[in-house]
């Protein structure tokens, strides 16, 4: 056995010391000497190379998977990640200065200072973000309803309506974008959605149920926890209009509700912001025995967060 092993050394000697020719005979006759299948199969010899190696690096204490230490060396030394602040634009930054770090703004307070730092140079809604203590996942914590804000949104709402045809002139009289019946799901079928609230009366409901996968992702199903489905089309569109909105609780636990736009001043905006935060307060499950909300917070479009006391609401 030793005779067999030390015989592809022998060869491989004399293949070094032989011409040119000889030397590719006789490394021919030492490829030959590699077993098809078994331990020394070329396989099994690249296995083992391997693992010798593996085991050097042990013992060595390089513990660092191999392709990651390639990947590494490859890329080079880590990017250093900038603070979020630094990496907003010039605007932003110059604004954000005007708000105290770590303090907590009085409602009032935080409104005057949205209006003044907005960095658009459209009219920016002005948001009111409001974490709530309640686990949206049970049924009577779900928060949603709807409230109407004394001094509007300021948006300009698109309102259709599905209804028979001897409601049709009631609806275009109290101010309804588009107003149809069997002419508006043909419209639905094309996809067209030219509107941002859809009211329907109950007996056509069910009509509206082959479109639920459509409507539903986008917030336009009729709903009467919202006011959108009613008897009376013409109060809902006129509500609508008026400046009604529905909020609902996210995944998060948060509500996000517009409650006015920058031009229109501190004053309204905070008659418009207690409504909600009332309209907010009644909703309260009577199971929730924690804190309801748990922290608010103020912005414009684009603009920074401004955090509110939750004990001066």
């Amino acid at each position: 056995m030793a005779k067999e092993e030390t015989k592809p050394v022998e060869e491989k000697e004399a293949a070094a010391e032989a011409t040119p020719t000889e030397a590719v005979q006789v490394e021919d006759k030492t490829e030959k000497t590699t077993a098809k299948a078994g331990k020394r199969s070329a396989k099994s010899v690249k296995e083992a190379e391997e693992k010798a190696k593996k085991e050097a690096r042990k013992e060595a204490g390089d513990t660092t998977p191999q392709g990651e230490k390639e990947a590494a060396e490859k890329k080079g030394p880590k990017p250093v990640t900038r603070p979020r602040l630094e990496r907003r634009g010039k605007n932003y930054r110059k604004v954000a200065e005007q708000i105290e770090k770590d303090r907590l703004y009085s409602l009032k307070e935080a409104l005057e200072l949205a209006t003044k730092t907005s960095v658009g140079k459209f009219d920016a809604t002005v948001e009111l973000h409001v974490n709530l203590g309640v686990d949206p996942r049970q049924a009577d914590q779900n928060i949603r309803s709807t409230v109407s804000l004394p001094h509007g949104t300021g948006k300009n709402v698109r309102v259709a309506v599905f209804a028979p045809s001897d409601q049709h002139e009631a609806a275009k009289k109290a101010g309804a974008d588009i107003v149809g019946e069997d002419d508006f799901l043909q419209k639905l079928d094309k996809n067209e959605l030219q509107f941002d609230i859809l009211v329907a009366t109950p007996q056509l409901m069910p009509k509206l149920g082959k479109y639920a996968r459509v409507l539903g992702p986008r917030g336009l199903m009729p709903n009467p926890k919202s006011g959108t489905v009613s008897a009376d089309v013409a109060k809902a569109v006129k509500a609508a209009k008026a400046g009604r909105i529905e909020y609902r609780v996210d995944k998060q636990s948060i509500v996000h509700v517009g409650v006015g736009k920058v031009s229109f001043g501190a004053e309204k905006l905070m008659v418009n912001a207690k409504t909600f935060l009332d309209s907010l307060q009644a909703a309260k499950p009577a199971s929730l025995k924690g804190t309801y909300i748990t922290g608010v917070a103020v912005s414009t479009t684009m603009g920074p967060g401004i955090a509110v006391s939750s004990t001066d609401l």
